[in-house]
């Protein structure tokens, strides 16, 4: 299944202007399960960073997080990076708009490759891994880049049914995935080898969660690969799903999940 295309689309959509793409952010946000859980764990680091970090985006997309950081870090510096260069123009066109280019920059780079040493107090990794076939390289390229107590938070599918694969013989719904999820032990050992003291992982997406998702993102994706002109009946489609997606989401992000196809990891250099 083909995600960028649907992405780029509602992309097309919503760029026009900065009131559609603020309203774009909002949308993702109440949606996207993955964007609760890390704007949750954004609040607790804000409060366990002193000042103004230095923040690194290692995968930007959209910039959604980066206005989410702009917002909850107000006088600290982001570099956002992304190795799709018609993004990175828009999300720089966008900051400029809404006046915050002075802090937040868009830059292409390939994280294998992209190494700052020390200059960083906090870096994210939101759903970039599961696309990226050397790890290795950018997990060290990510401890390299943060100063000593930086925070490293990483969003990625689990190998518990992450990317929608339940058996070794299943593809990934998502094509664009090098690699259909991590287990806890495999990519705490791959962080810890790259030279971080303290990784702390927990699953995300468990019962309630699966269920969210699929009603959320993988059944509006599909009707959307199928055909362009069911993209009009999805806010309808949304209207009555949405209730209890969002009750779904604020069950997932407020319990311990002993599985779960997400994984949410948070190191310590």
């Amino acid at each position: 299944m083909k995600y960028d295309p649907v992405k780029n689309s509602l992309g097309g959509v919503f760029n026009k202007t900065p009131f559609l793409r603020k309203l774009f952010y909002h949308l993702l946000n109440l949606l996207l399960l993955r964007s609760w859980h890390i704007r949750k764990e954004i609040r607790k680091i804000r409060n366990e960073i002193p000042g103004s970090p230095d923040i690194l985006d290692a995968g930007s997309g959209f910039g959604q997080y980066d206005f989410t950081m702009a917002i909850q870090f107000p006088k600290s510096k982001i570099t956002a990076l992304d190795i799709k260069q018609e993004q990175i123009n828009d999300c720089n066109d966008f900051f400029n708009k809404i006046g915050k280019s002075d802090r937040v920059k868009f830059e292409y780079a390939d994280l294998t490759e992209y190494r700052q040493e020390n200059a960083f107090d906090l870096a994210l990794s939101v759903d970039v891994m599961e696309h990226i076939e050397d790890d290795v390289s950018v997990f060290k390229n990510l401890y390299s880049s943060l100063r000593t107590g930086g925070i490293l938070l990483i969003s990625t599918p689990s190998d518990q049914g992450g990317s929608d694969v339940h058996h070794e013989h299943e593809d990934s719904f998502i094509d664009e995935h090098v690699r259909d999820g991590y287990s806890i032990a495999d990519i705490e050992t791959k962080l810890k080898d790259a030279g971080f003291s303290s990784v702390f992982s927990r699953y995300a997406y468990g019962i309630p969660g699966k269920i969210s998702w699929r009603l959320s993102m993988k059944w509006p994706i599909m009707m959307a690969n199928a055909s362009k002109l069911l993209l009009f009946i999805l806010p309808l489609y949304y209207l009555v799903t949405y209730p209890f997606c969002f009750i779904l989401n604020l069950t997932d992000v407020h319990t311990s999940h002993k599985s779960g196809t997400g994984l949410i990891v948070k190191c310590i250099k």
